[in-house]
């Protein structure tokens, strides 16, 4: 009994080092047999045995054990996922904040009676402010309604209360802010703002009623309301150019042979369910917008299709590309209709420069059908395929032509020349 009494209390007695010495003593055969085991290299098993200070005998080194690595590819969202994400139109409701209200006190100190009054203003309503960035591309981030900060109240001794805060709505490039179908503001230019509603007064104390007919007035007021206003927002695409045409004709794809941008393809109509606009880059550096409106049908202005809800999208492109598919049997009433939609919608919007590109050209029967076009038309008309890369050096050339005659007529136009 002594002996193991011993034995159990002798640890407590021992330094640090002759304990770790003991255990790694005792540990050493199981060591050398799972420093063997299959998957582990040599070398981690030498640094395994050449353990000291208290590290704990643990390998991560072992190809079982790592964690695996690799490339993981950011998954591109498709256009449905896309949709959801994209919002260009918003109704909200700005409610600015309230004026904080004043205060009736006076002030109250040993051996001084007649203090007279010291009661503070309140403070005032937080205004909102719209205001246009260049980083924000959608307005889903824009909620319902909008709610201004309240300004404090006052308080004694003269202290005022403090301001709300402003609040600000980022909204994207080519907002315009309309108020009971009336264009309010155009928010074109990157940090633009416009003060949507202000924010309430704030109310007067008592000291501020203090004159020389009344040394002790009992008037306090409270803050006034904040404006409050329903506005609707409208995002317009902000492009150089619109590749208008009707569904399956060929726009997404041709955009994406002439620029960066991947918007969906696929076989079936309506495959673009939002505009997509891509940069076009010449050698002297200069870039070109190209807008992919998504596919206008008969009665679009009706709302038939997708309706007006792109149409408005048209309205910014200084020139229009009209997208002609070649594999119908009379592509050439396309245009027509195209045309006839655009100034339903707005009249004189298709009276803008424009070309006509003639898509599909790889197919056997668009030859006869090019040649019948150019004989009933007056405008250009440049034959390309998106699908084989055929003949757009001549489209994107054309492209400069009509971007350099849309900078020197740039007096002629409502708005100012977008850079990109």
């Amino acid at each position: 009994m002594l002996a193991t009494l011993s034995r159990v209390k002798s640890p407590r007695w021992l330094s640090p080092d002759i304990l770790l010495r003991y255990i790694l003593g005792h540990e050493g055969g199981r060591n050398e047999l799972s420093s063997f085991s299959p998957g582990c290299s040599p070398v981690s098993a030498a640094r395994r045995q050449k353990v000291t200070g208290g590290v704990r005998d643990v390998s991560t080194s072992c190809s079982m054990c790592a964690k695996a690595r690799g490339n993981h590819k950011k998954t591109e969202l498709s256009e449905k996922k896309l949709t959801r994400h994209f919002i260009d139109h918003r109704r909200v409701k700005l409610v600015a904040g309230s004026g904080g209200k004043g205060v009736c006190s006076f002030h109250s100190e040993p051996r001084k009676e007649w203090g007279g009054p010291d009661g503070g203003n309140g403070g005032d309503g937080g205004s909102i402010i719209i205001k246009a960035d260049r980083f924000v591309k959608s307005l889903a981030q824009v909620v319902p309604v909008y709610k201004g900060e309240d300004g404090q109240s006052g308080g004694s001794k003269n202290c005022y209360g403090r301001n709300g805060n402003p609040t600000y709505i980022c909204v994207p490039l080519g907002t315009v802010v309309k108020e009971r179908a009336k264009t309010v503001v155009d928010l074109s230019e990157h940090g633009q703002e416009y003060l949507a509603v202000f924010g309430g007064a704030g109310g007067k104390g008592n000291r501020f009623f203090l004159s020389n007919e009344n040394r002790a007035p009992m008037t306090a007021t409270p803050g006034m309301e904040g404006q409050e206003r329903v506005l609707q927002l409208e995002l317009r695409t902000m492009a150089h150019a619109g590749l208008v045409g009707f569904p399956n004709a060929g726009k997404s794809s041709l955009l994406r042979a002439i620029s960066n941008a991947r918007p969906a393809v696929a076989a079936y109509p309506f495959t673009t369910l939002n505009p997509h606009v891509g940069i076009v880059k010449y050698r002297d550096h200069e870039q070109v917008a190209v807008a992919d409106i998504p596919g206008i049908i008969r009665g679009a202005h009706l709302n038939r299709g997708l309706g007006i809800s792109f149409l408005r999208h048209i309205e910014r492109c200084r020139f229009l590309l009209f997208v002609l598919d070649l594999s119908t049997p009379e592509p050439w009433t396309q245009l027509q209709h195209l045309r006839y939609e655009l100034d339903q919608y707005e009249p004189g919007l298709s009276q803008r420069p424009q070309a006509i590109v003639a898509n599909k050209m790889d197919l056997p029967e668009a030859r006869e059908k090019l040649e019948t076009l150019k004989s009933l038309v007056t405008q250009r008309v440049i034959p390309v395929s998106a699908l084989t890369g055929q003949n757009t050096e001549e489209l994107i050339l054309h492209l400069r032509e009509l971007y350099d005659g849309y900078l020197q007529g740039e007096g002629s136009w409502e708005n100012k020349p977008t850079r990109w």
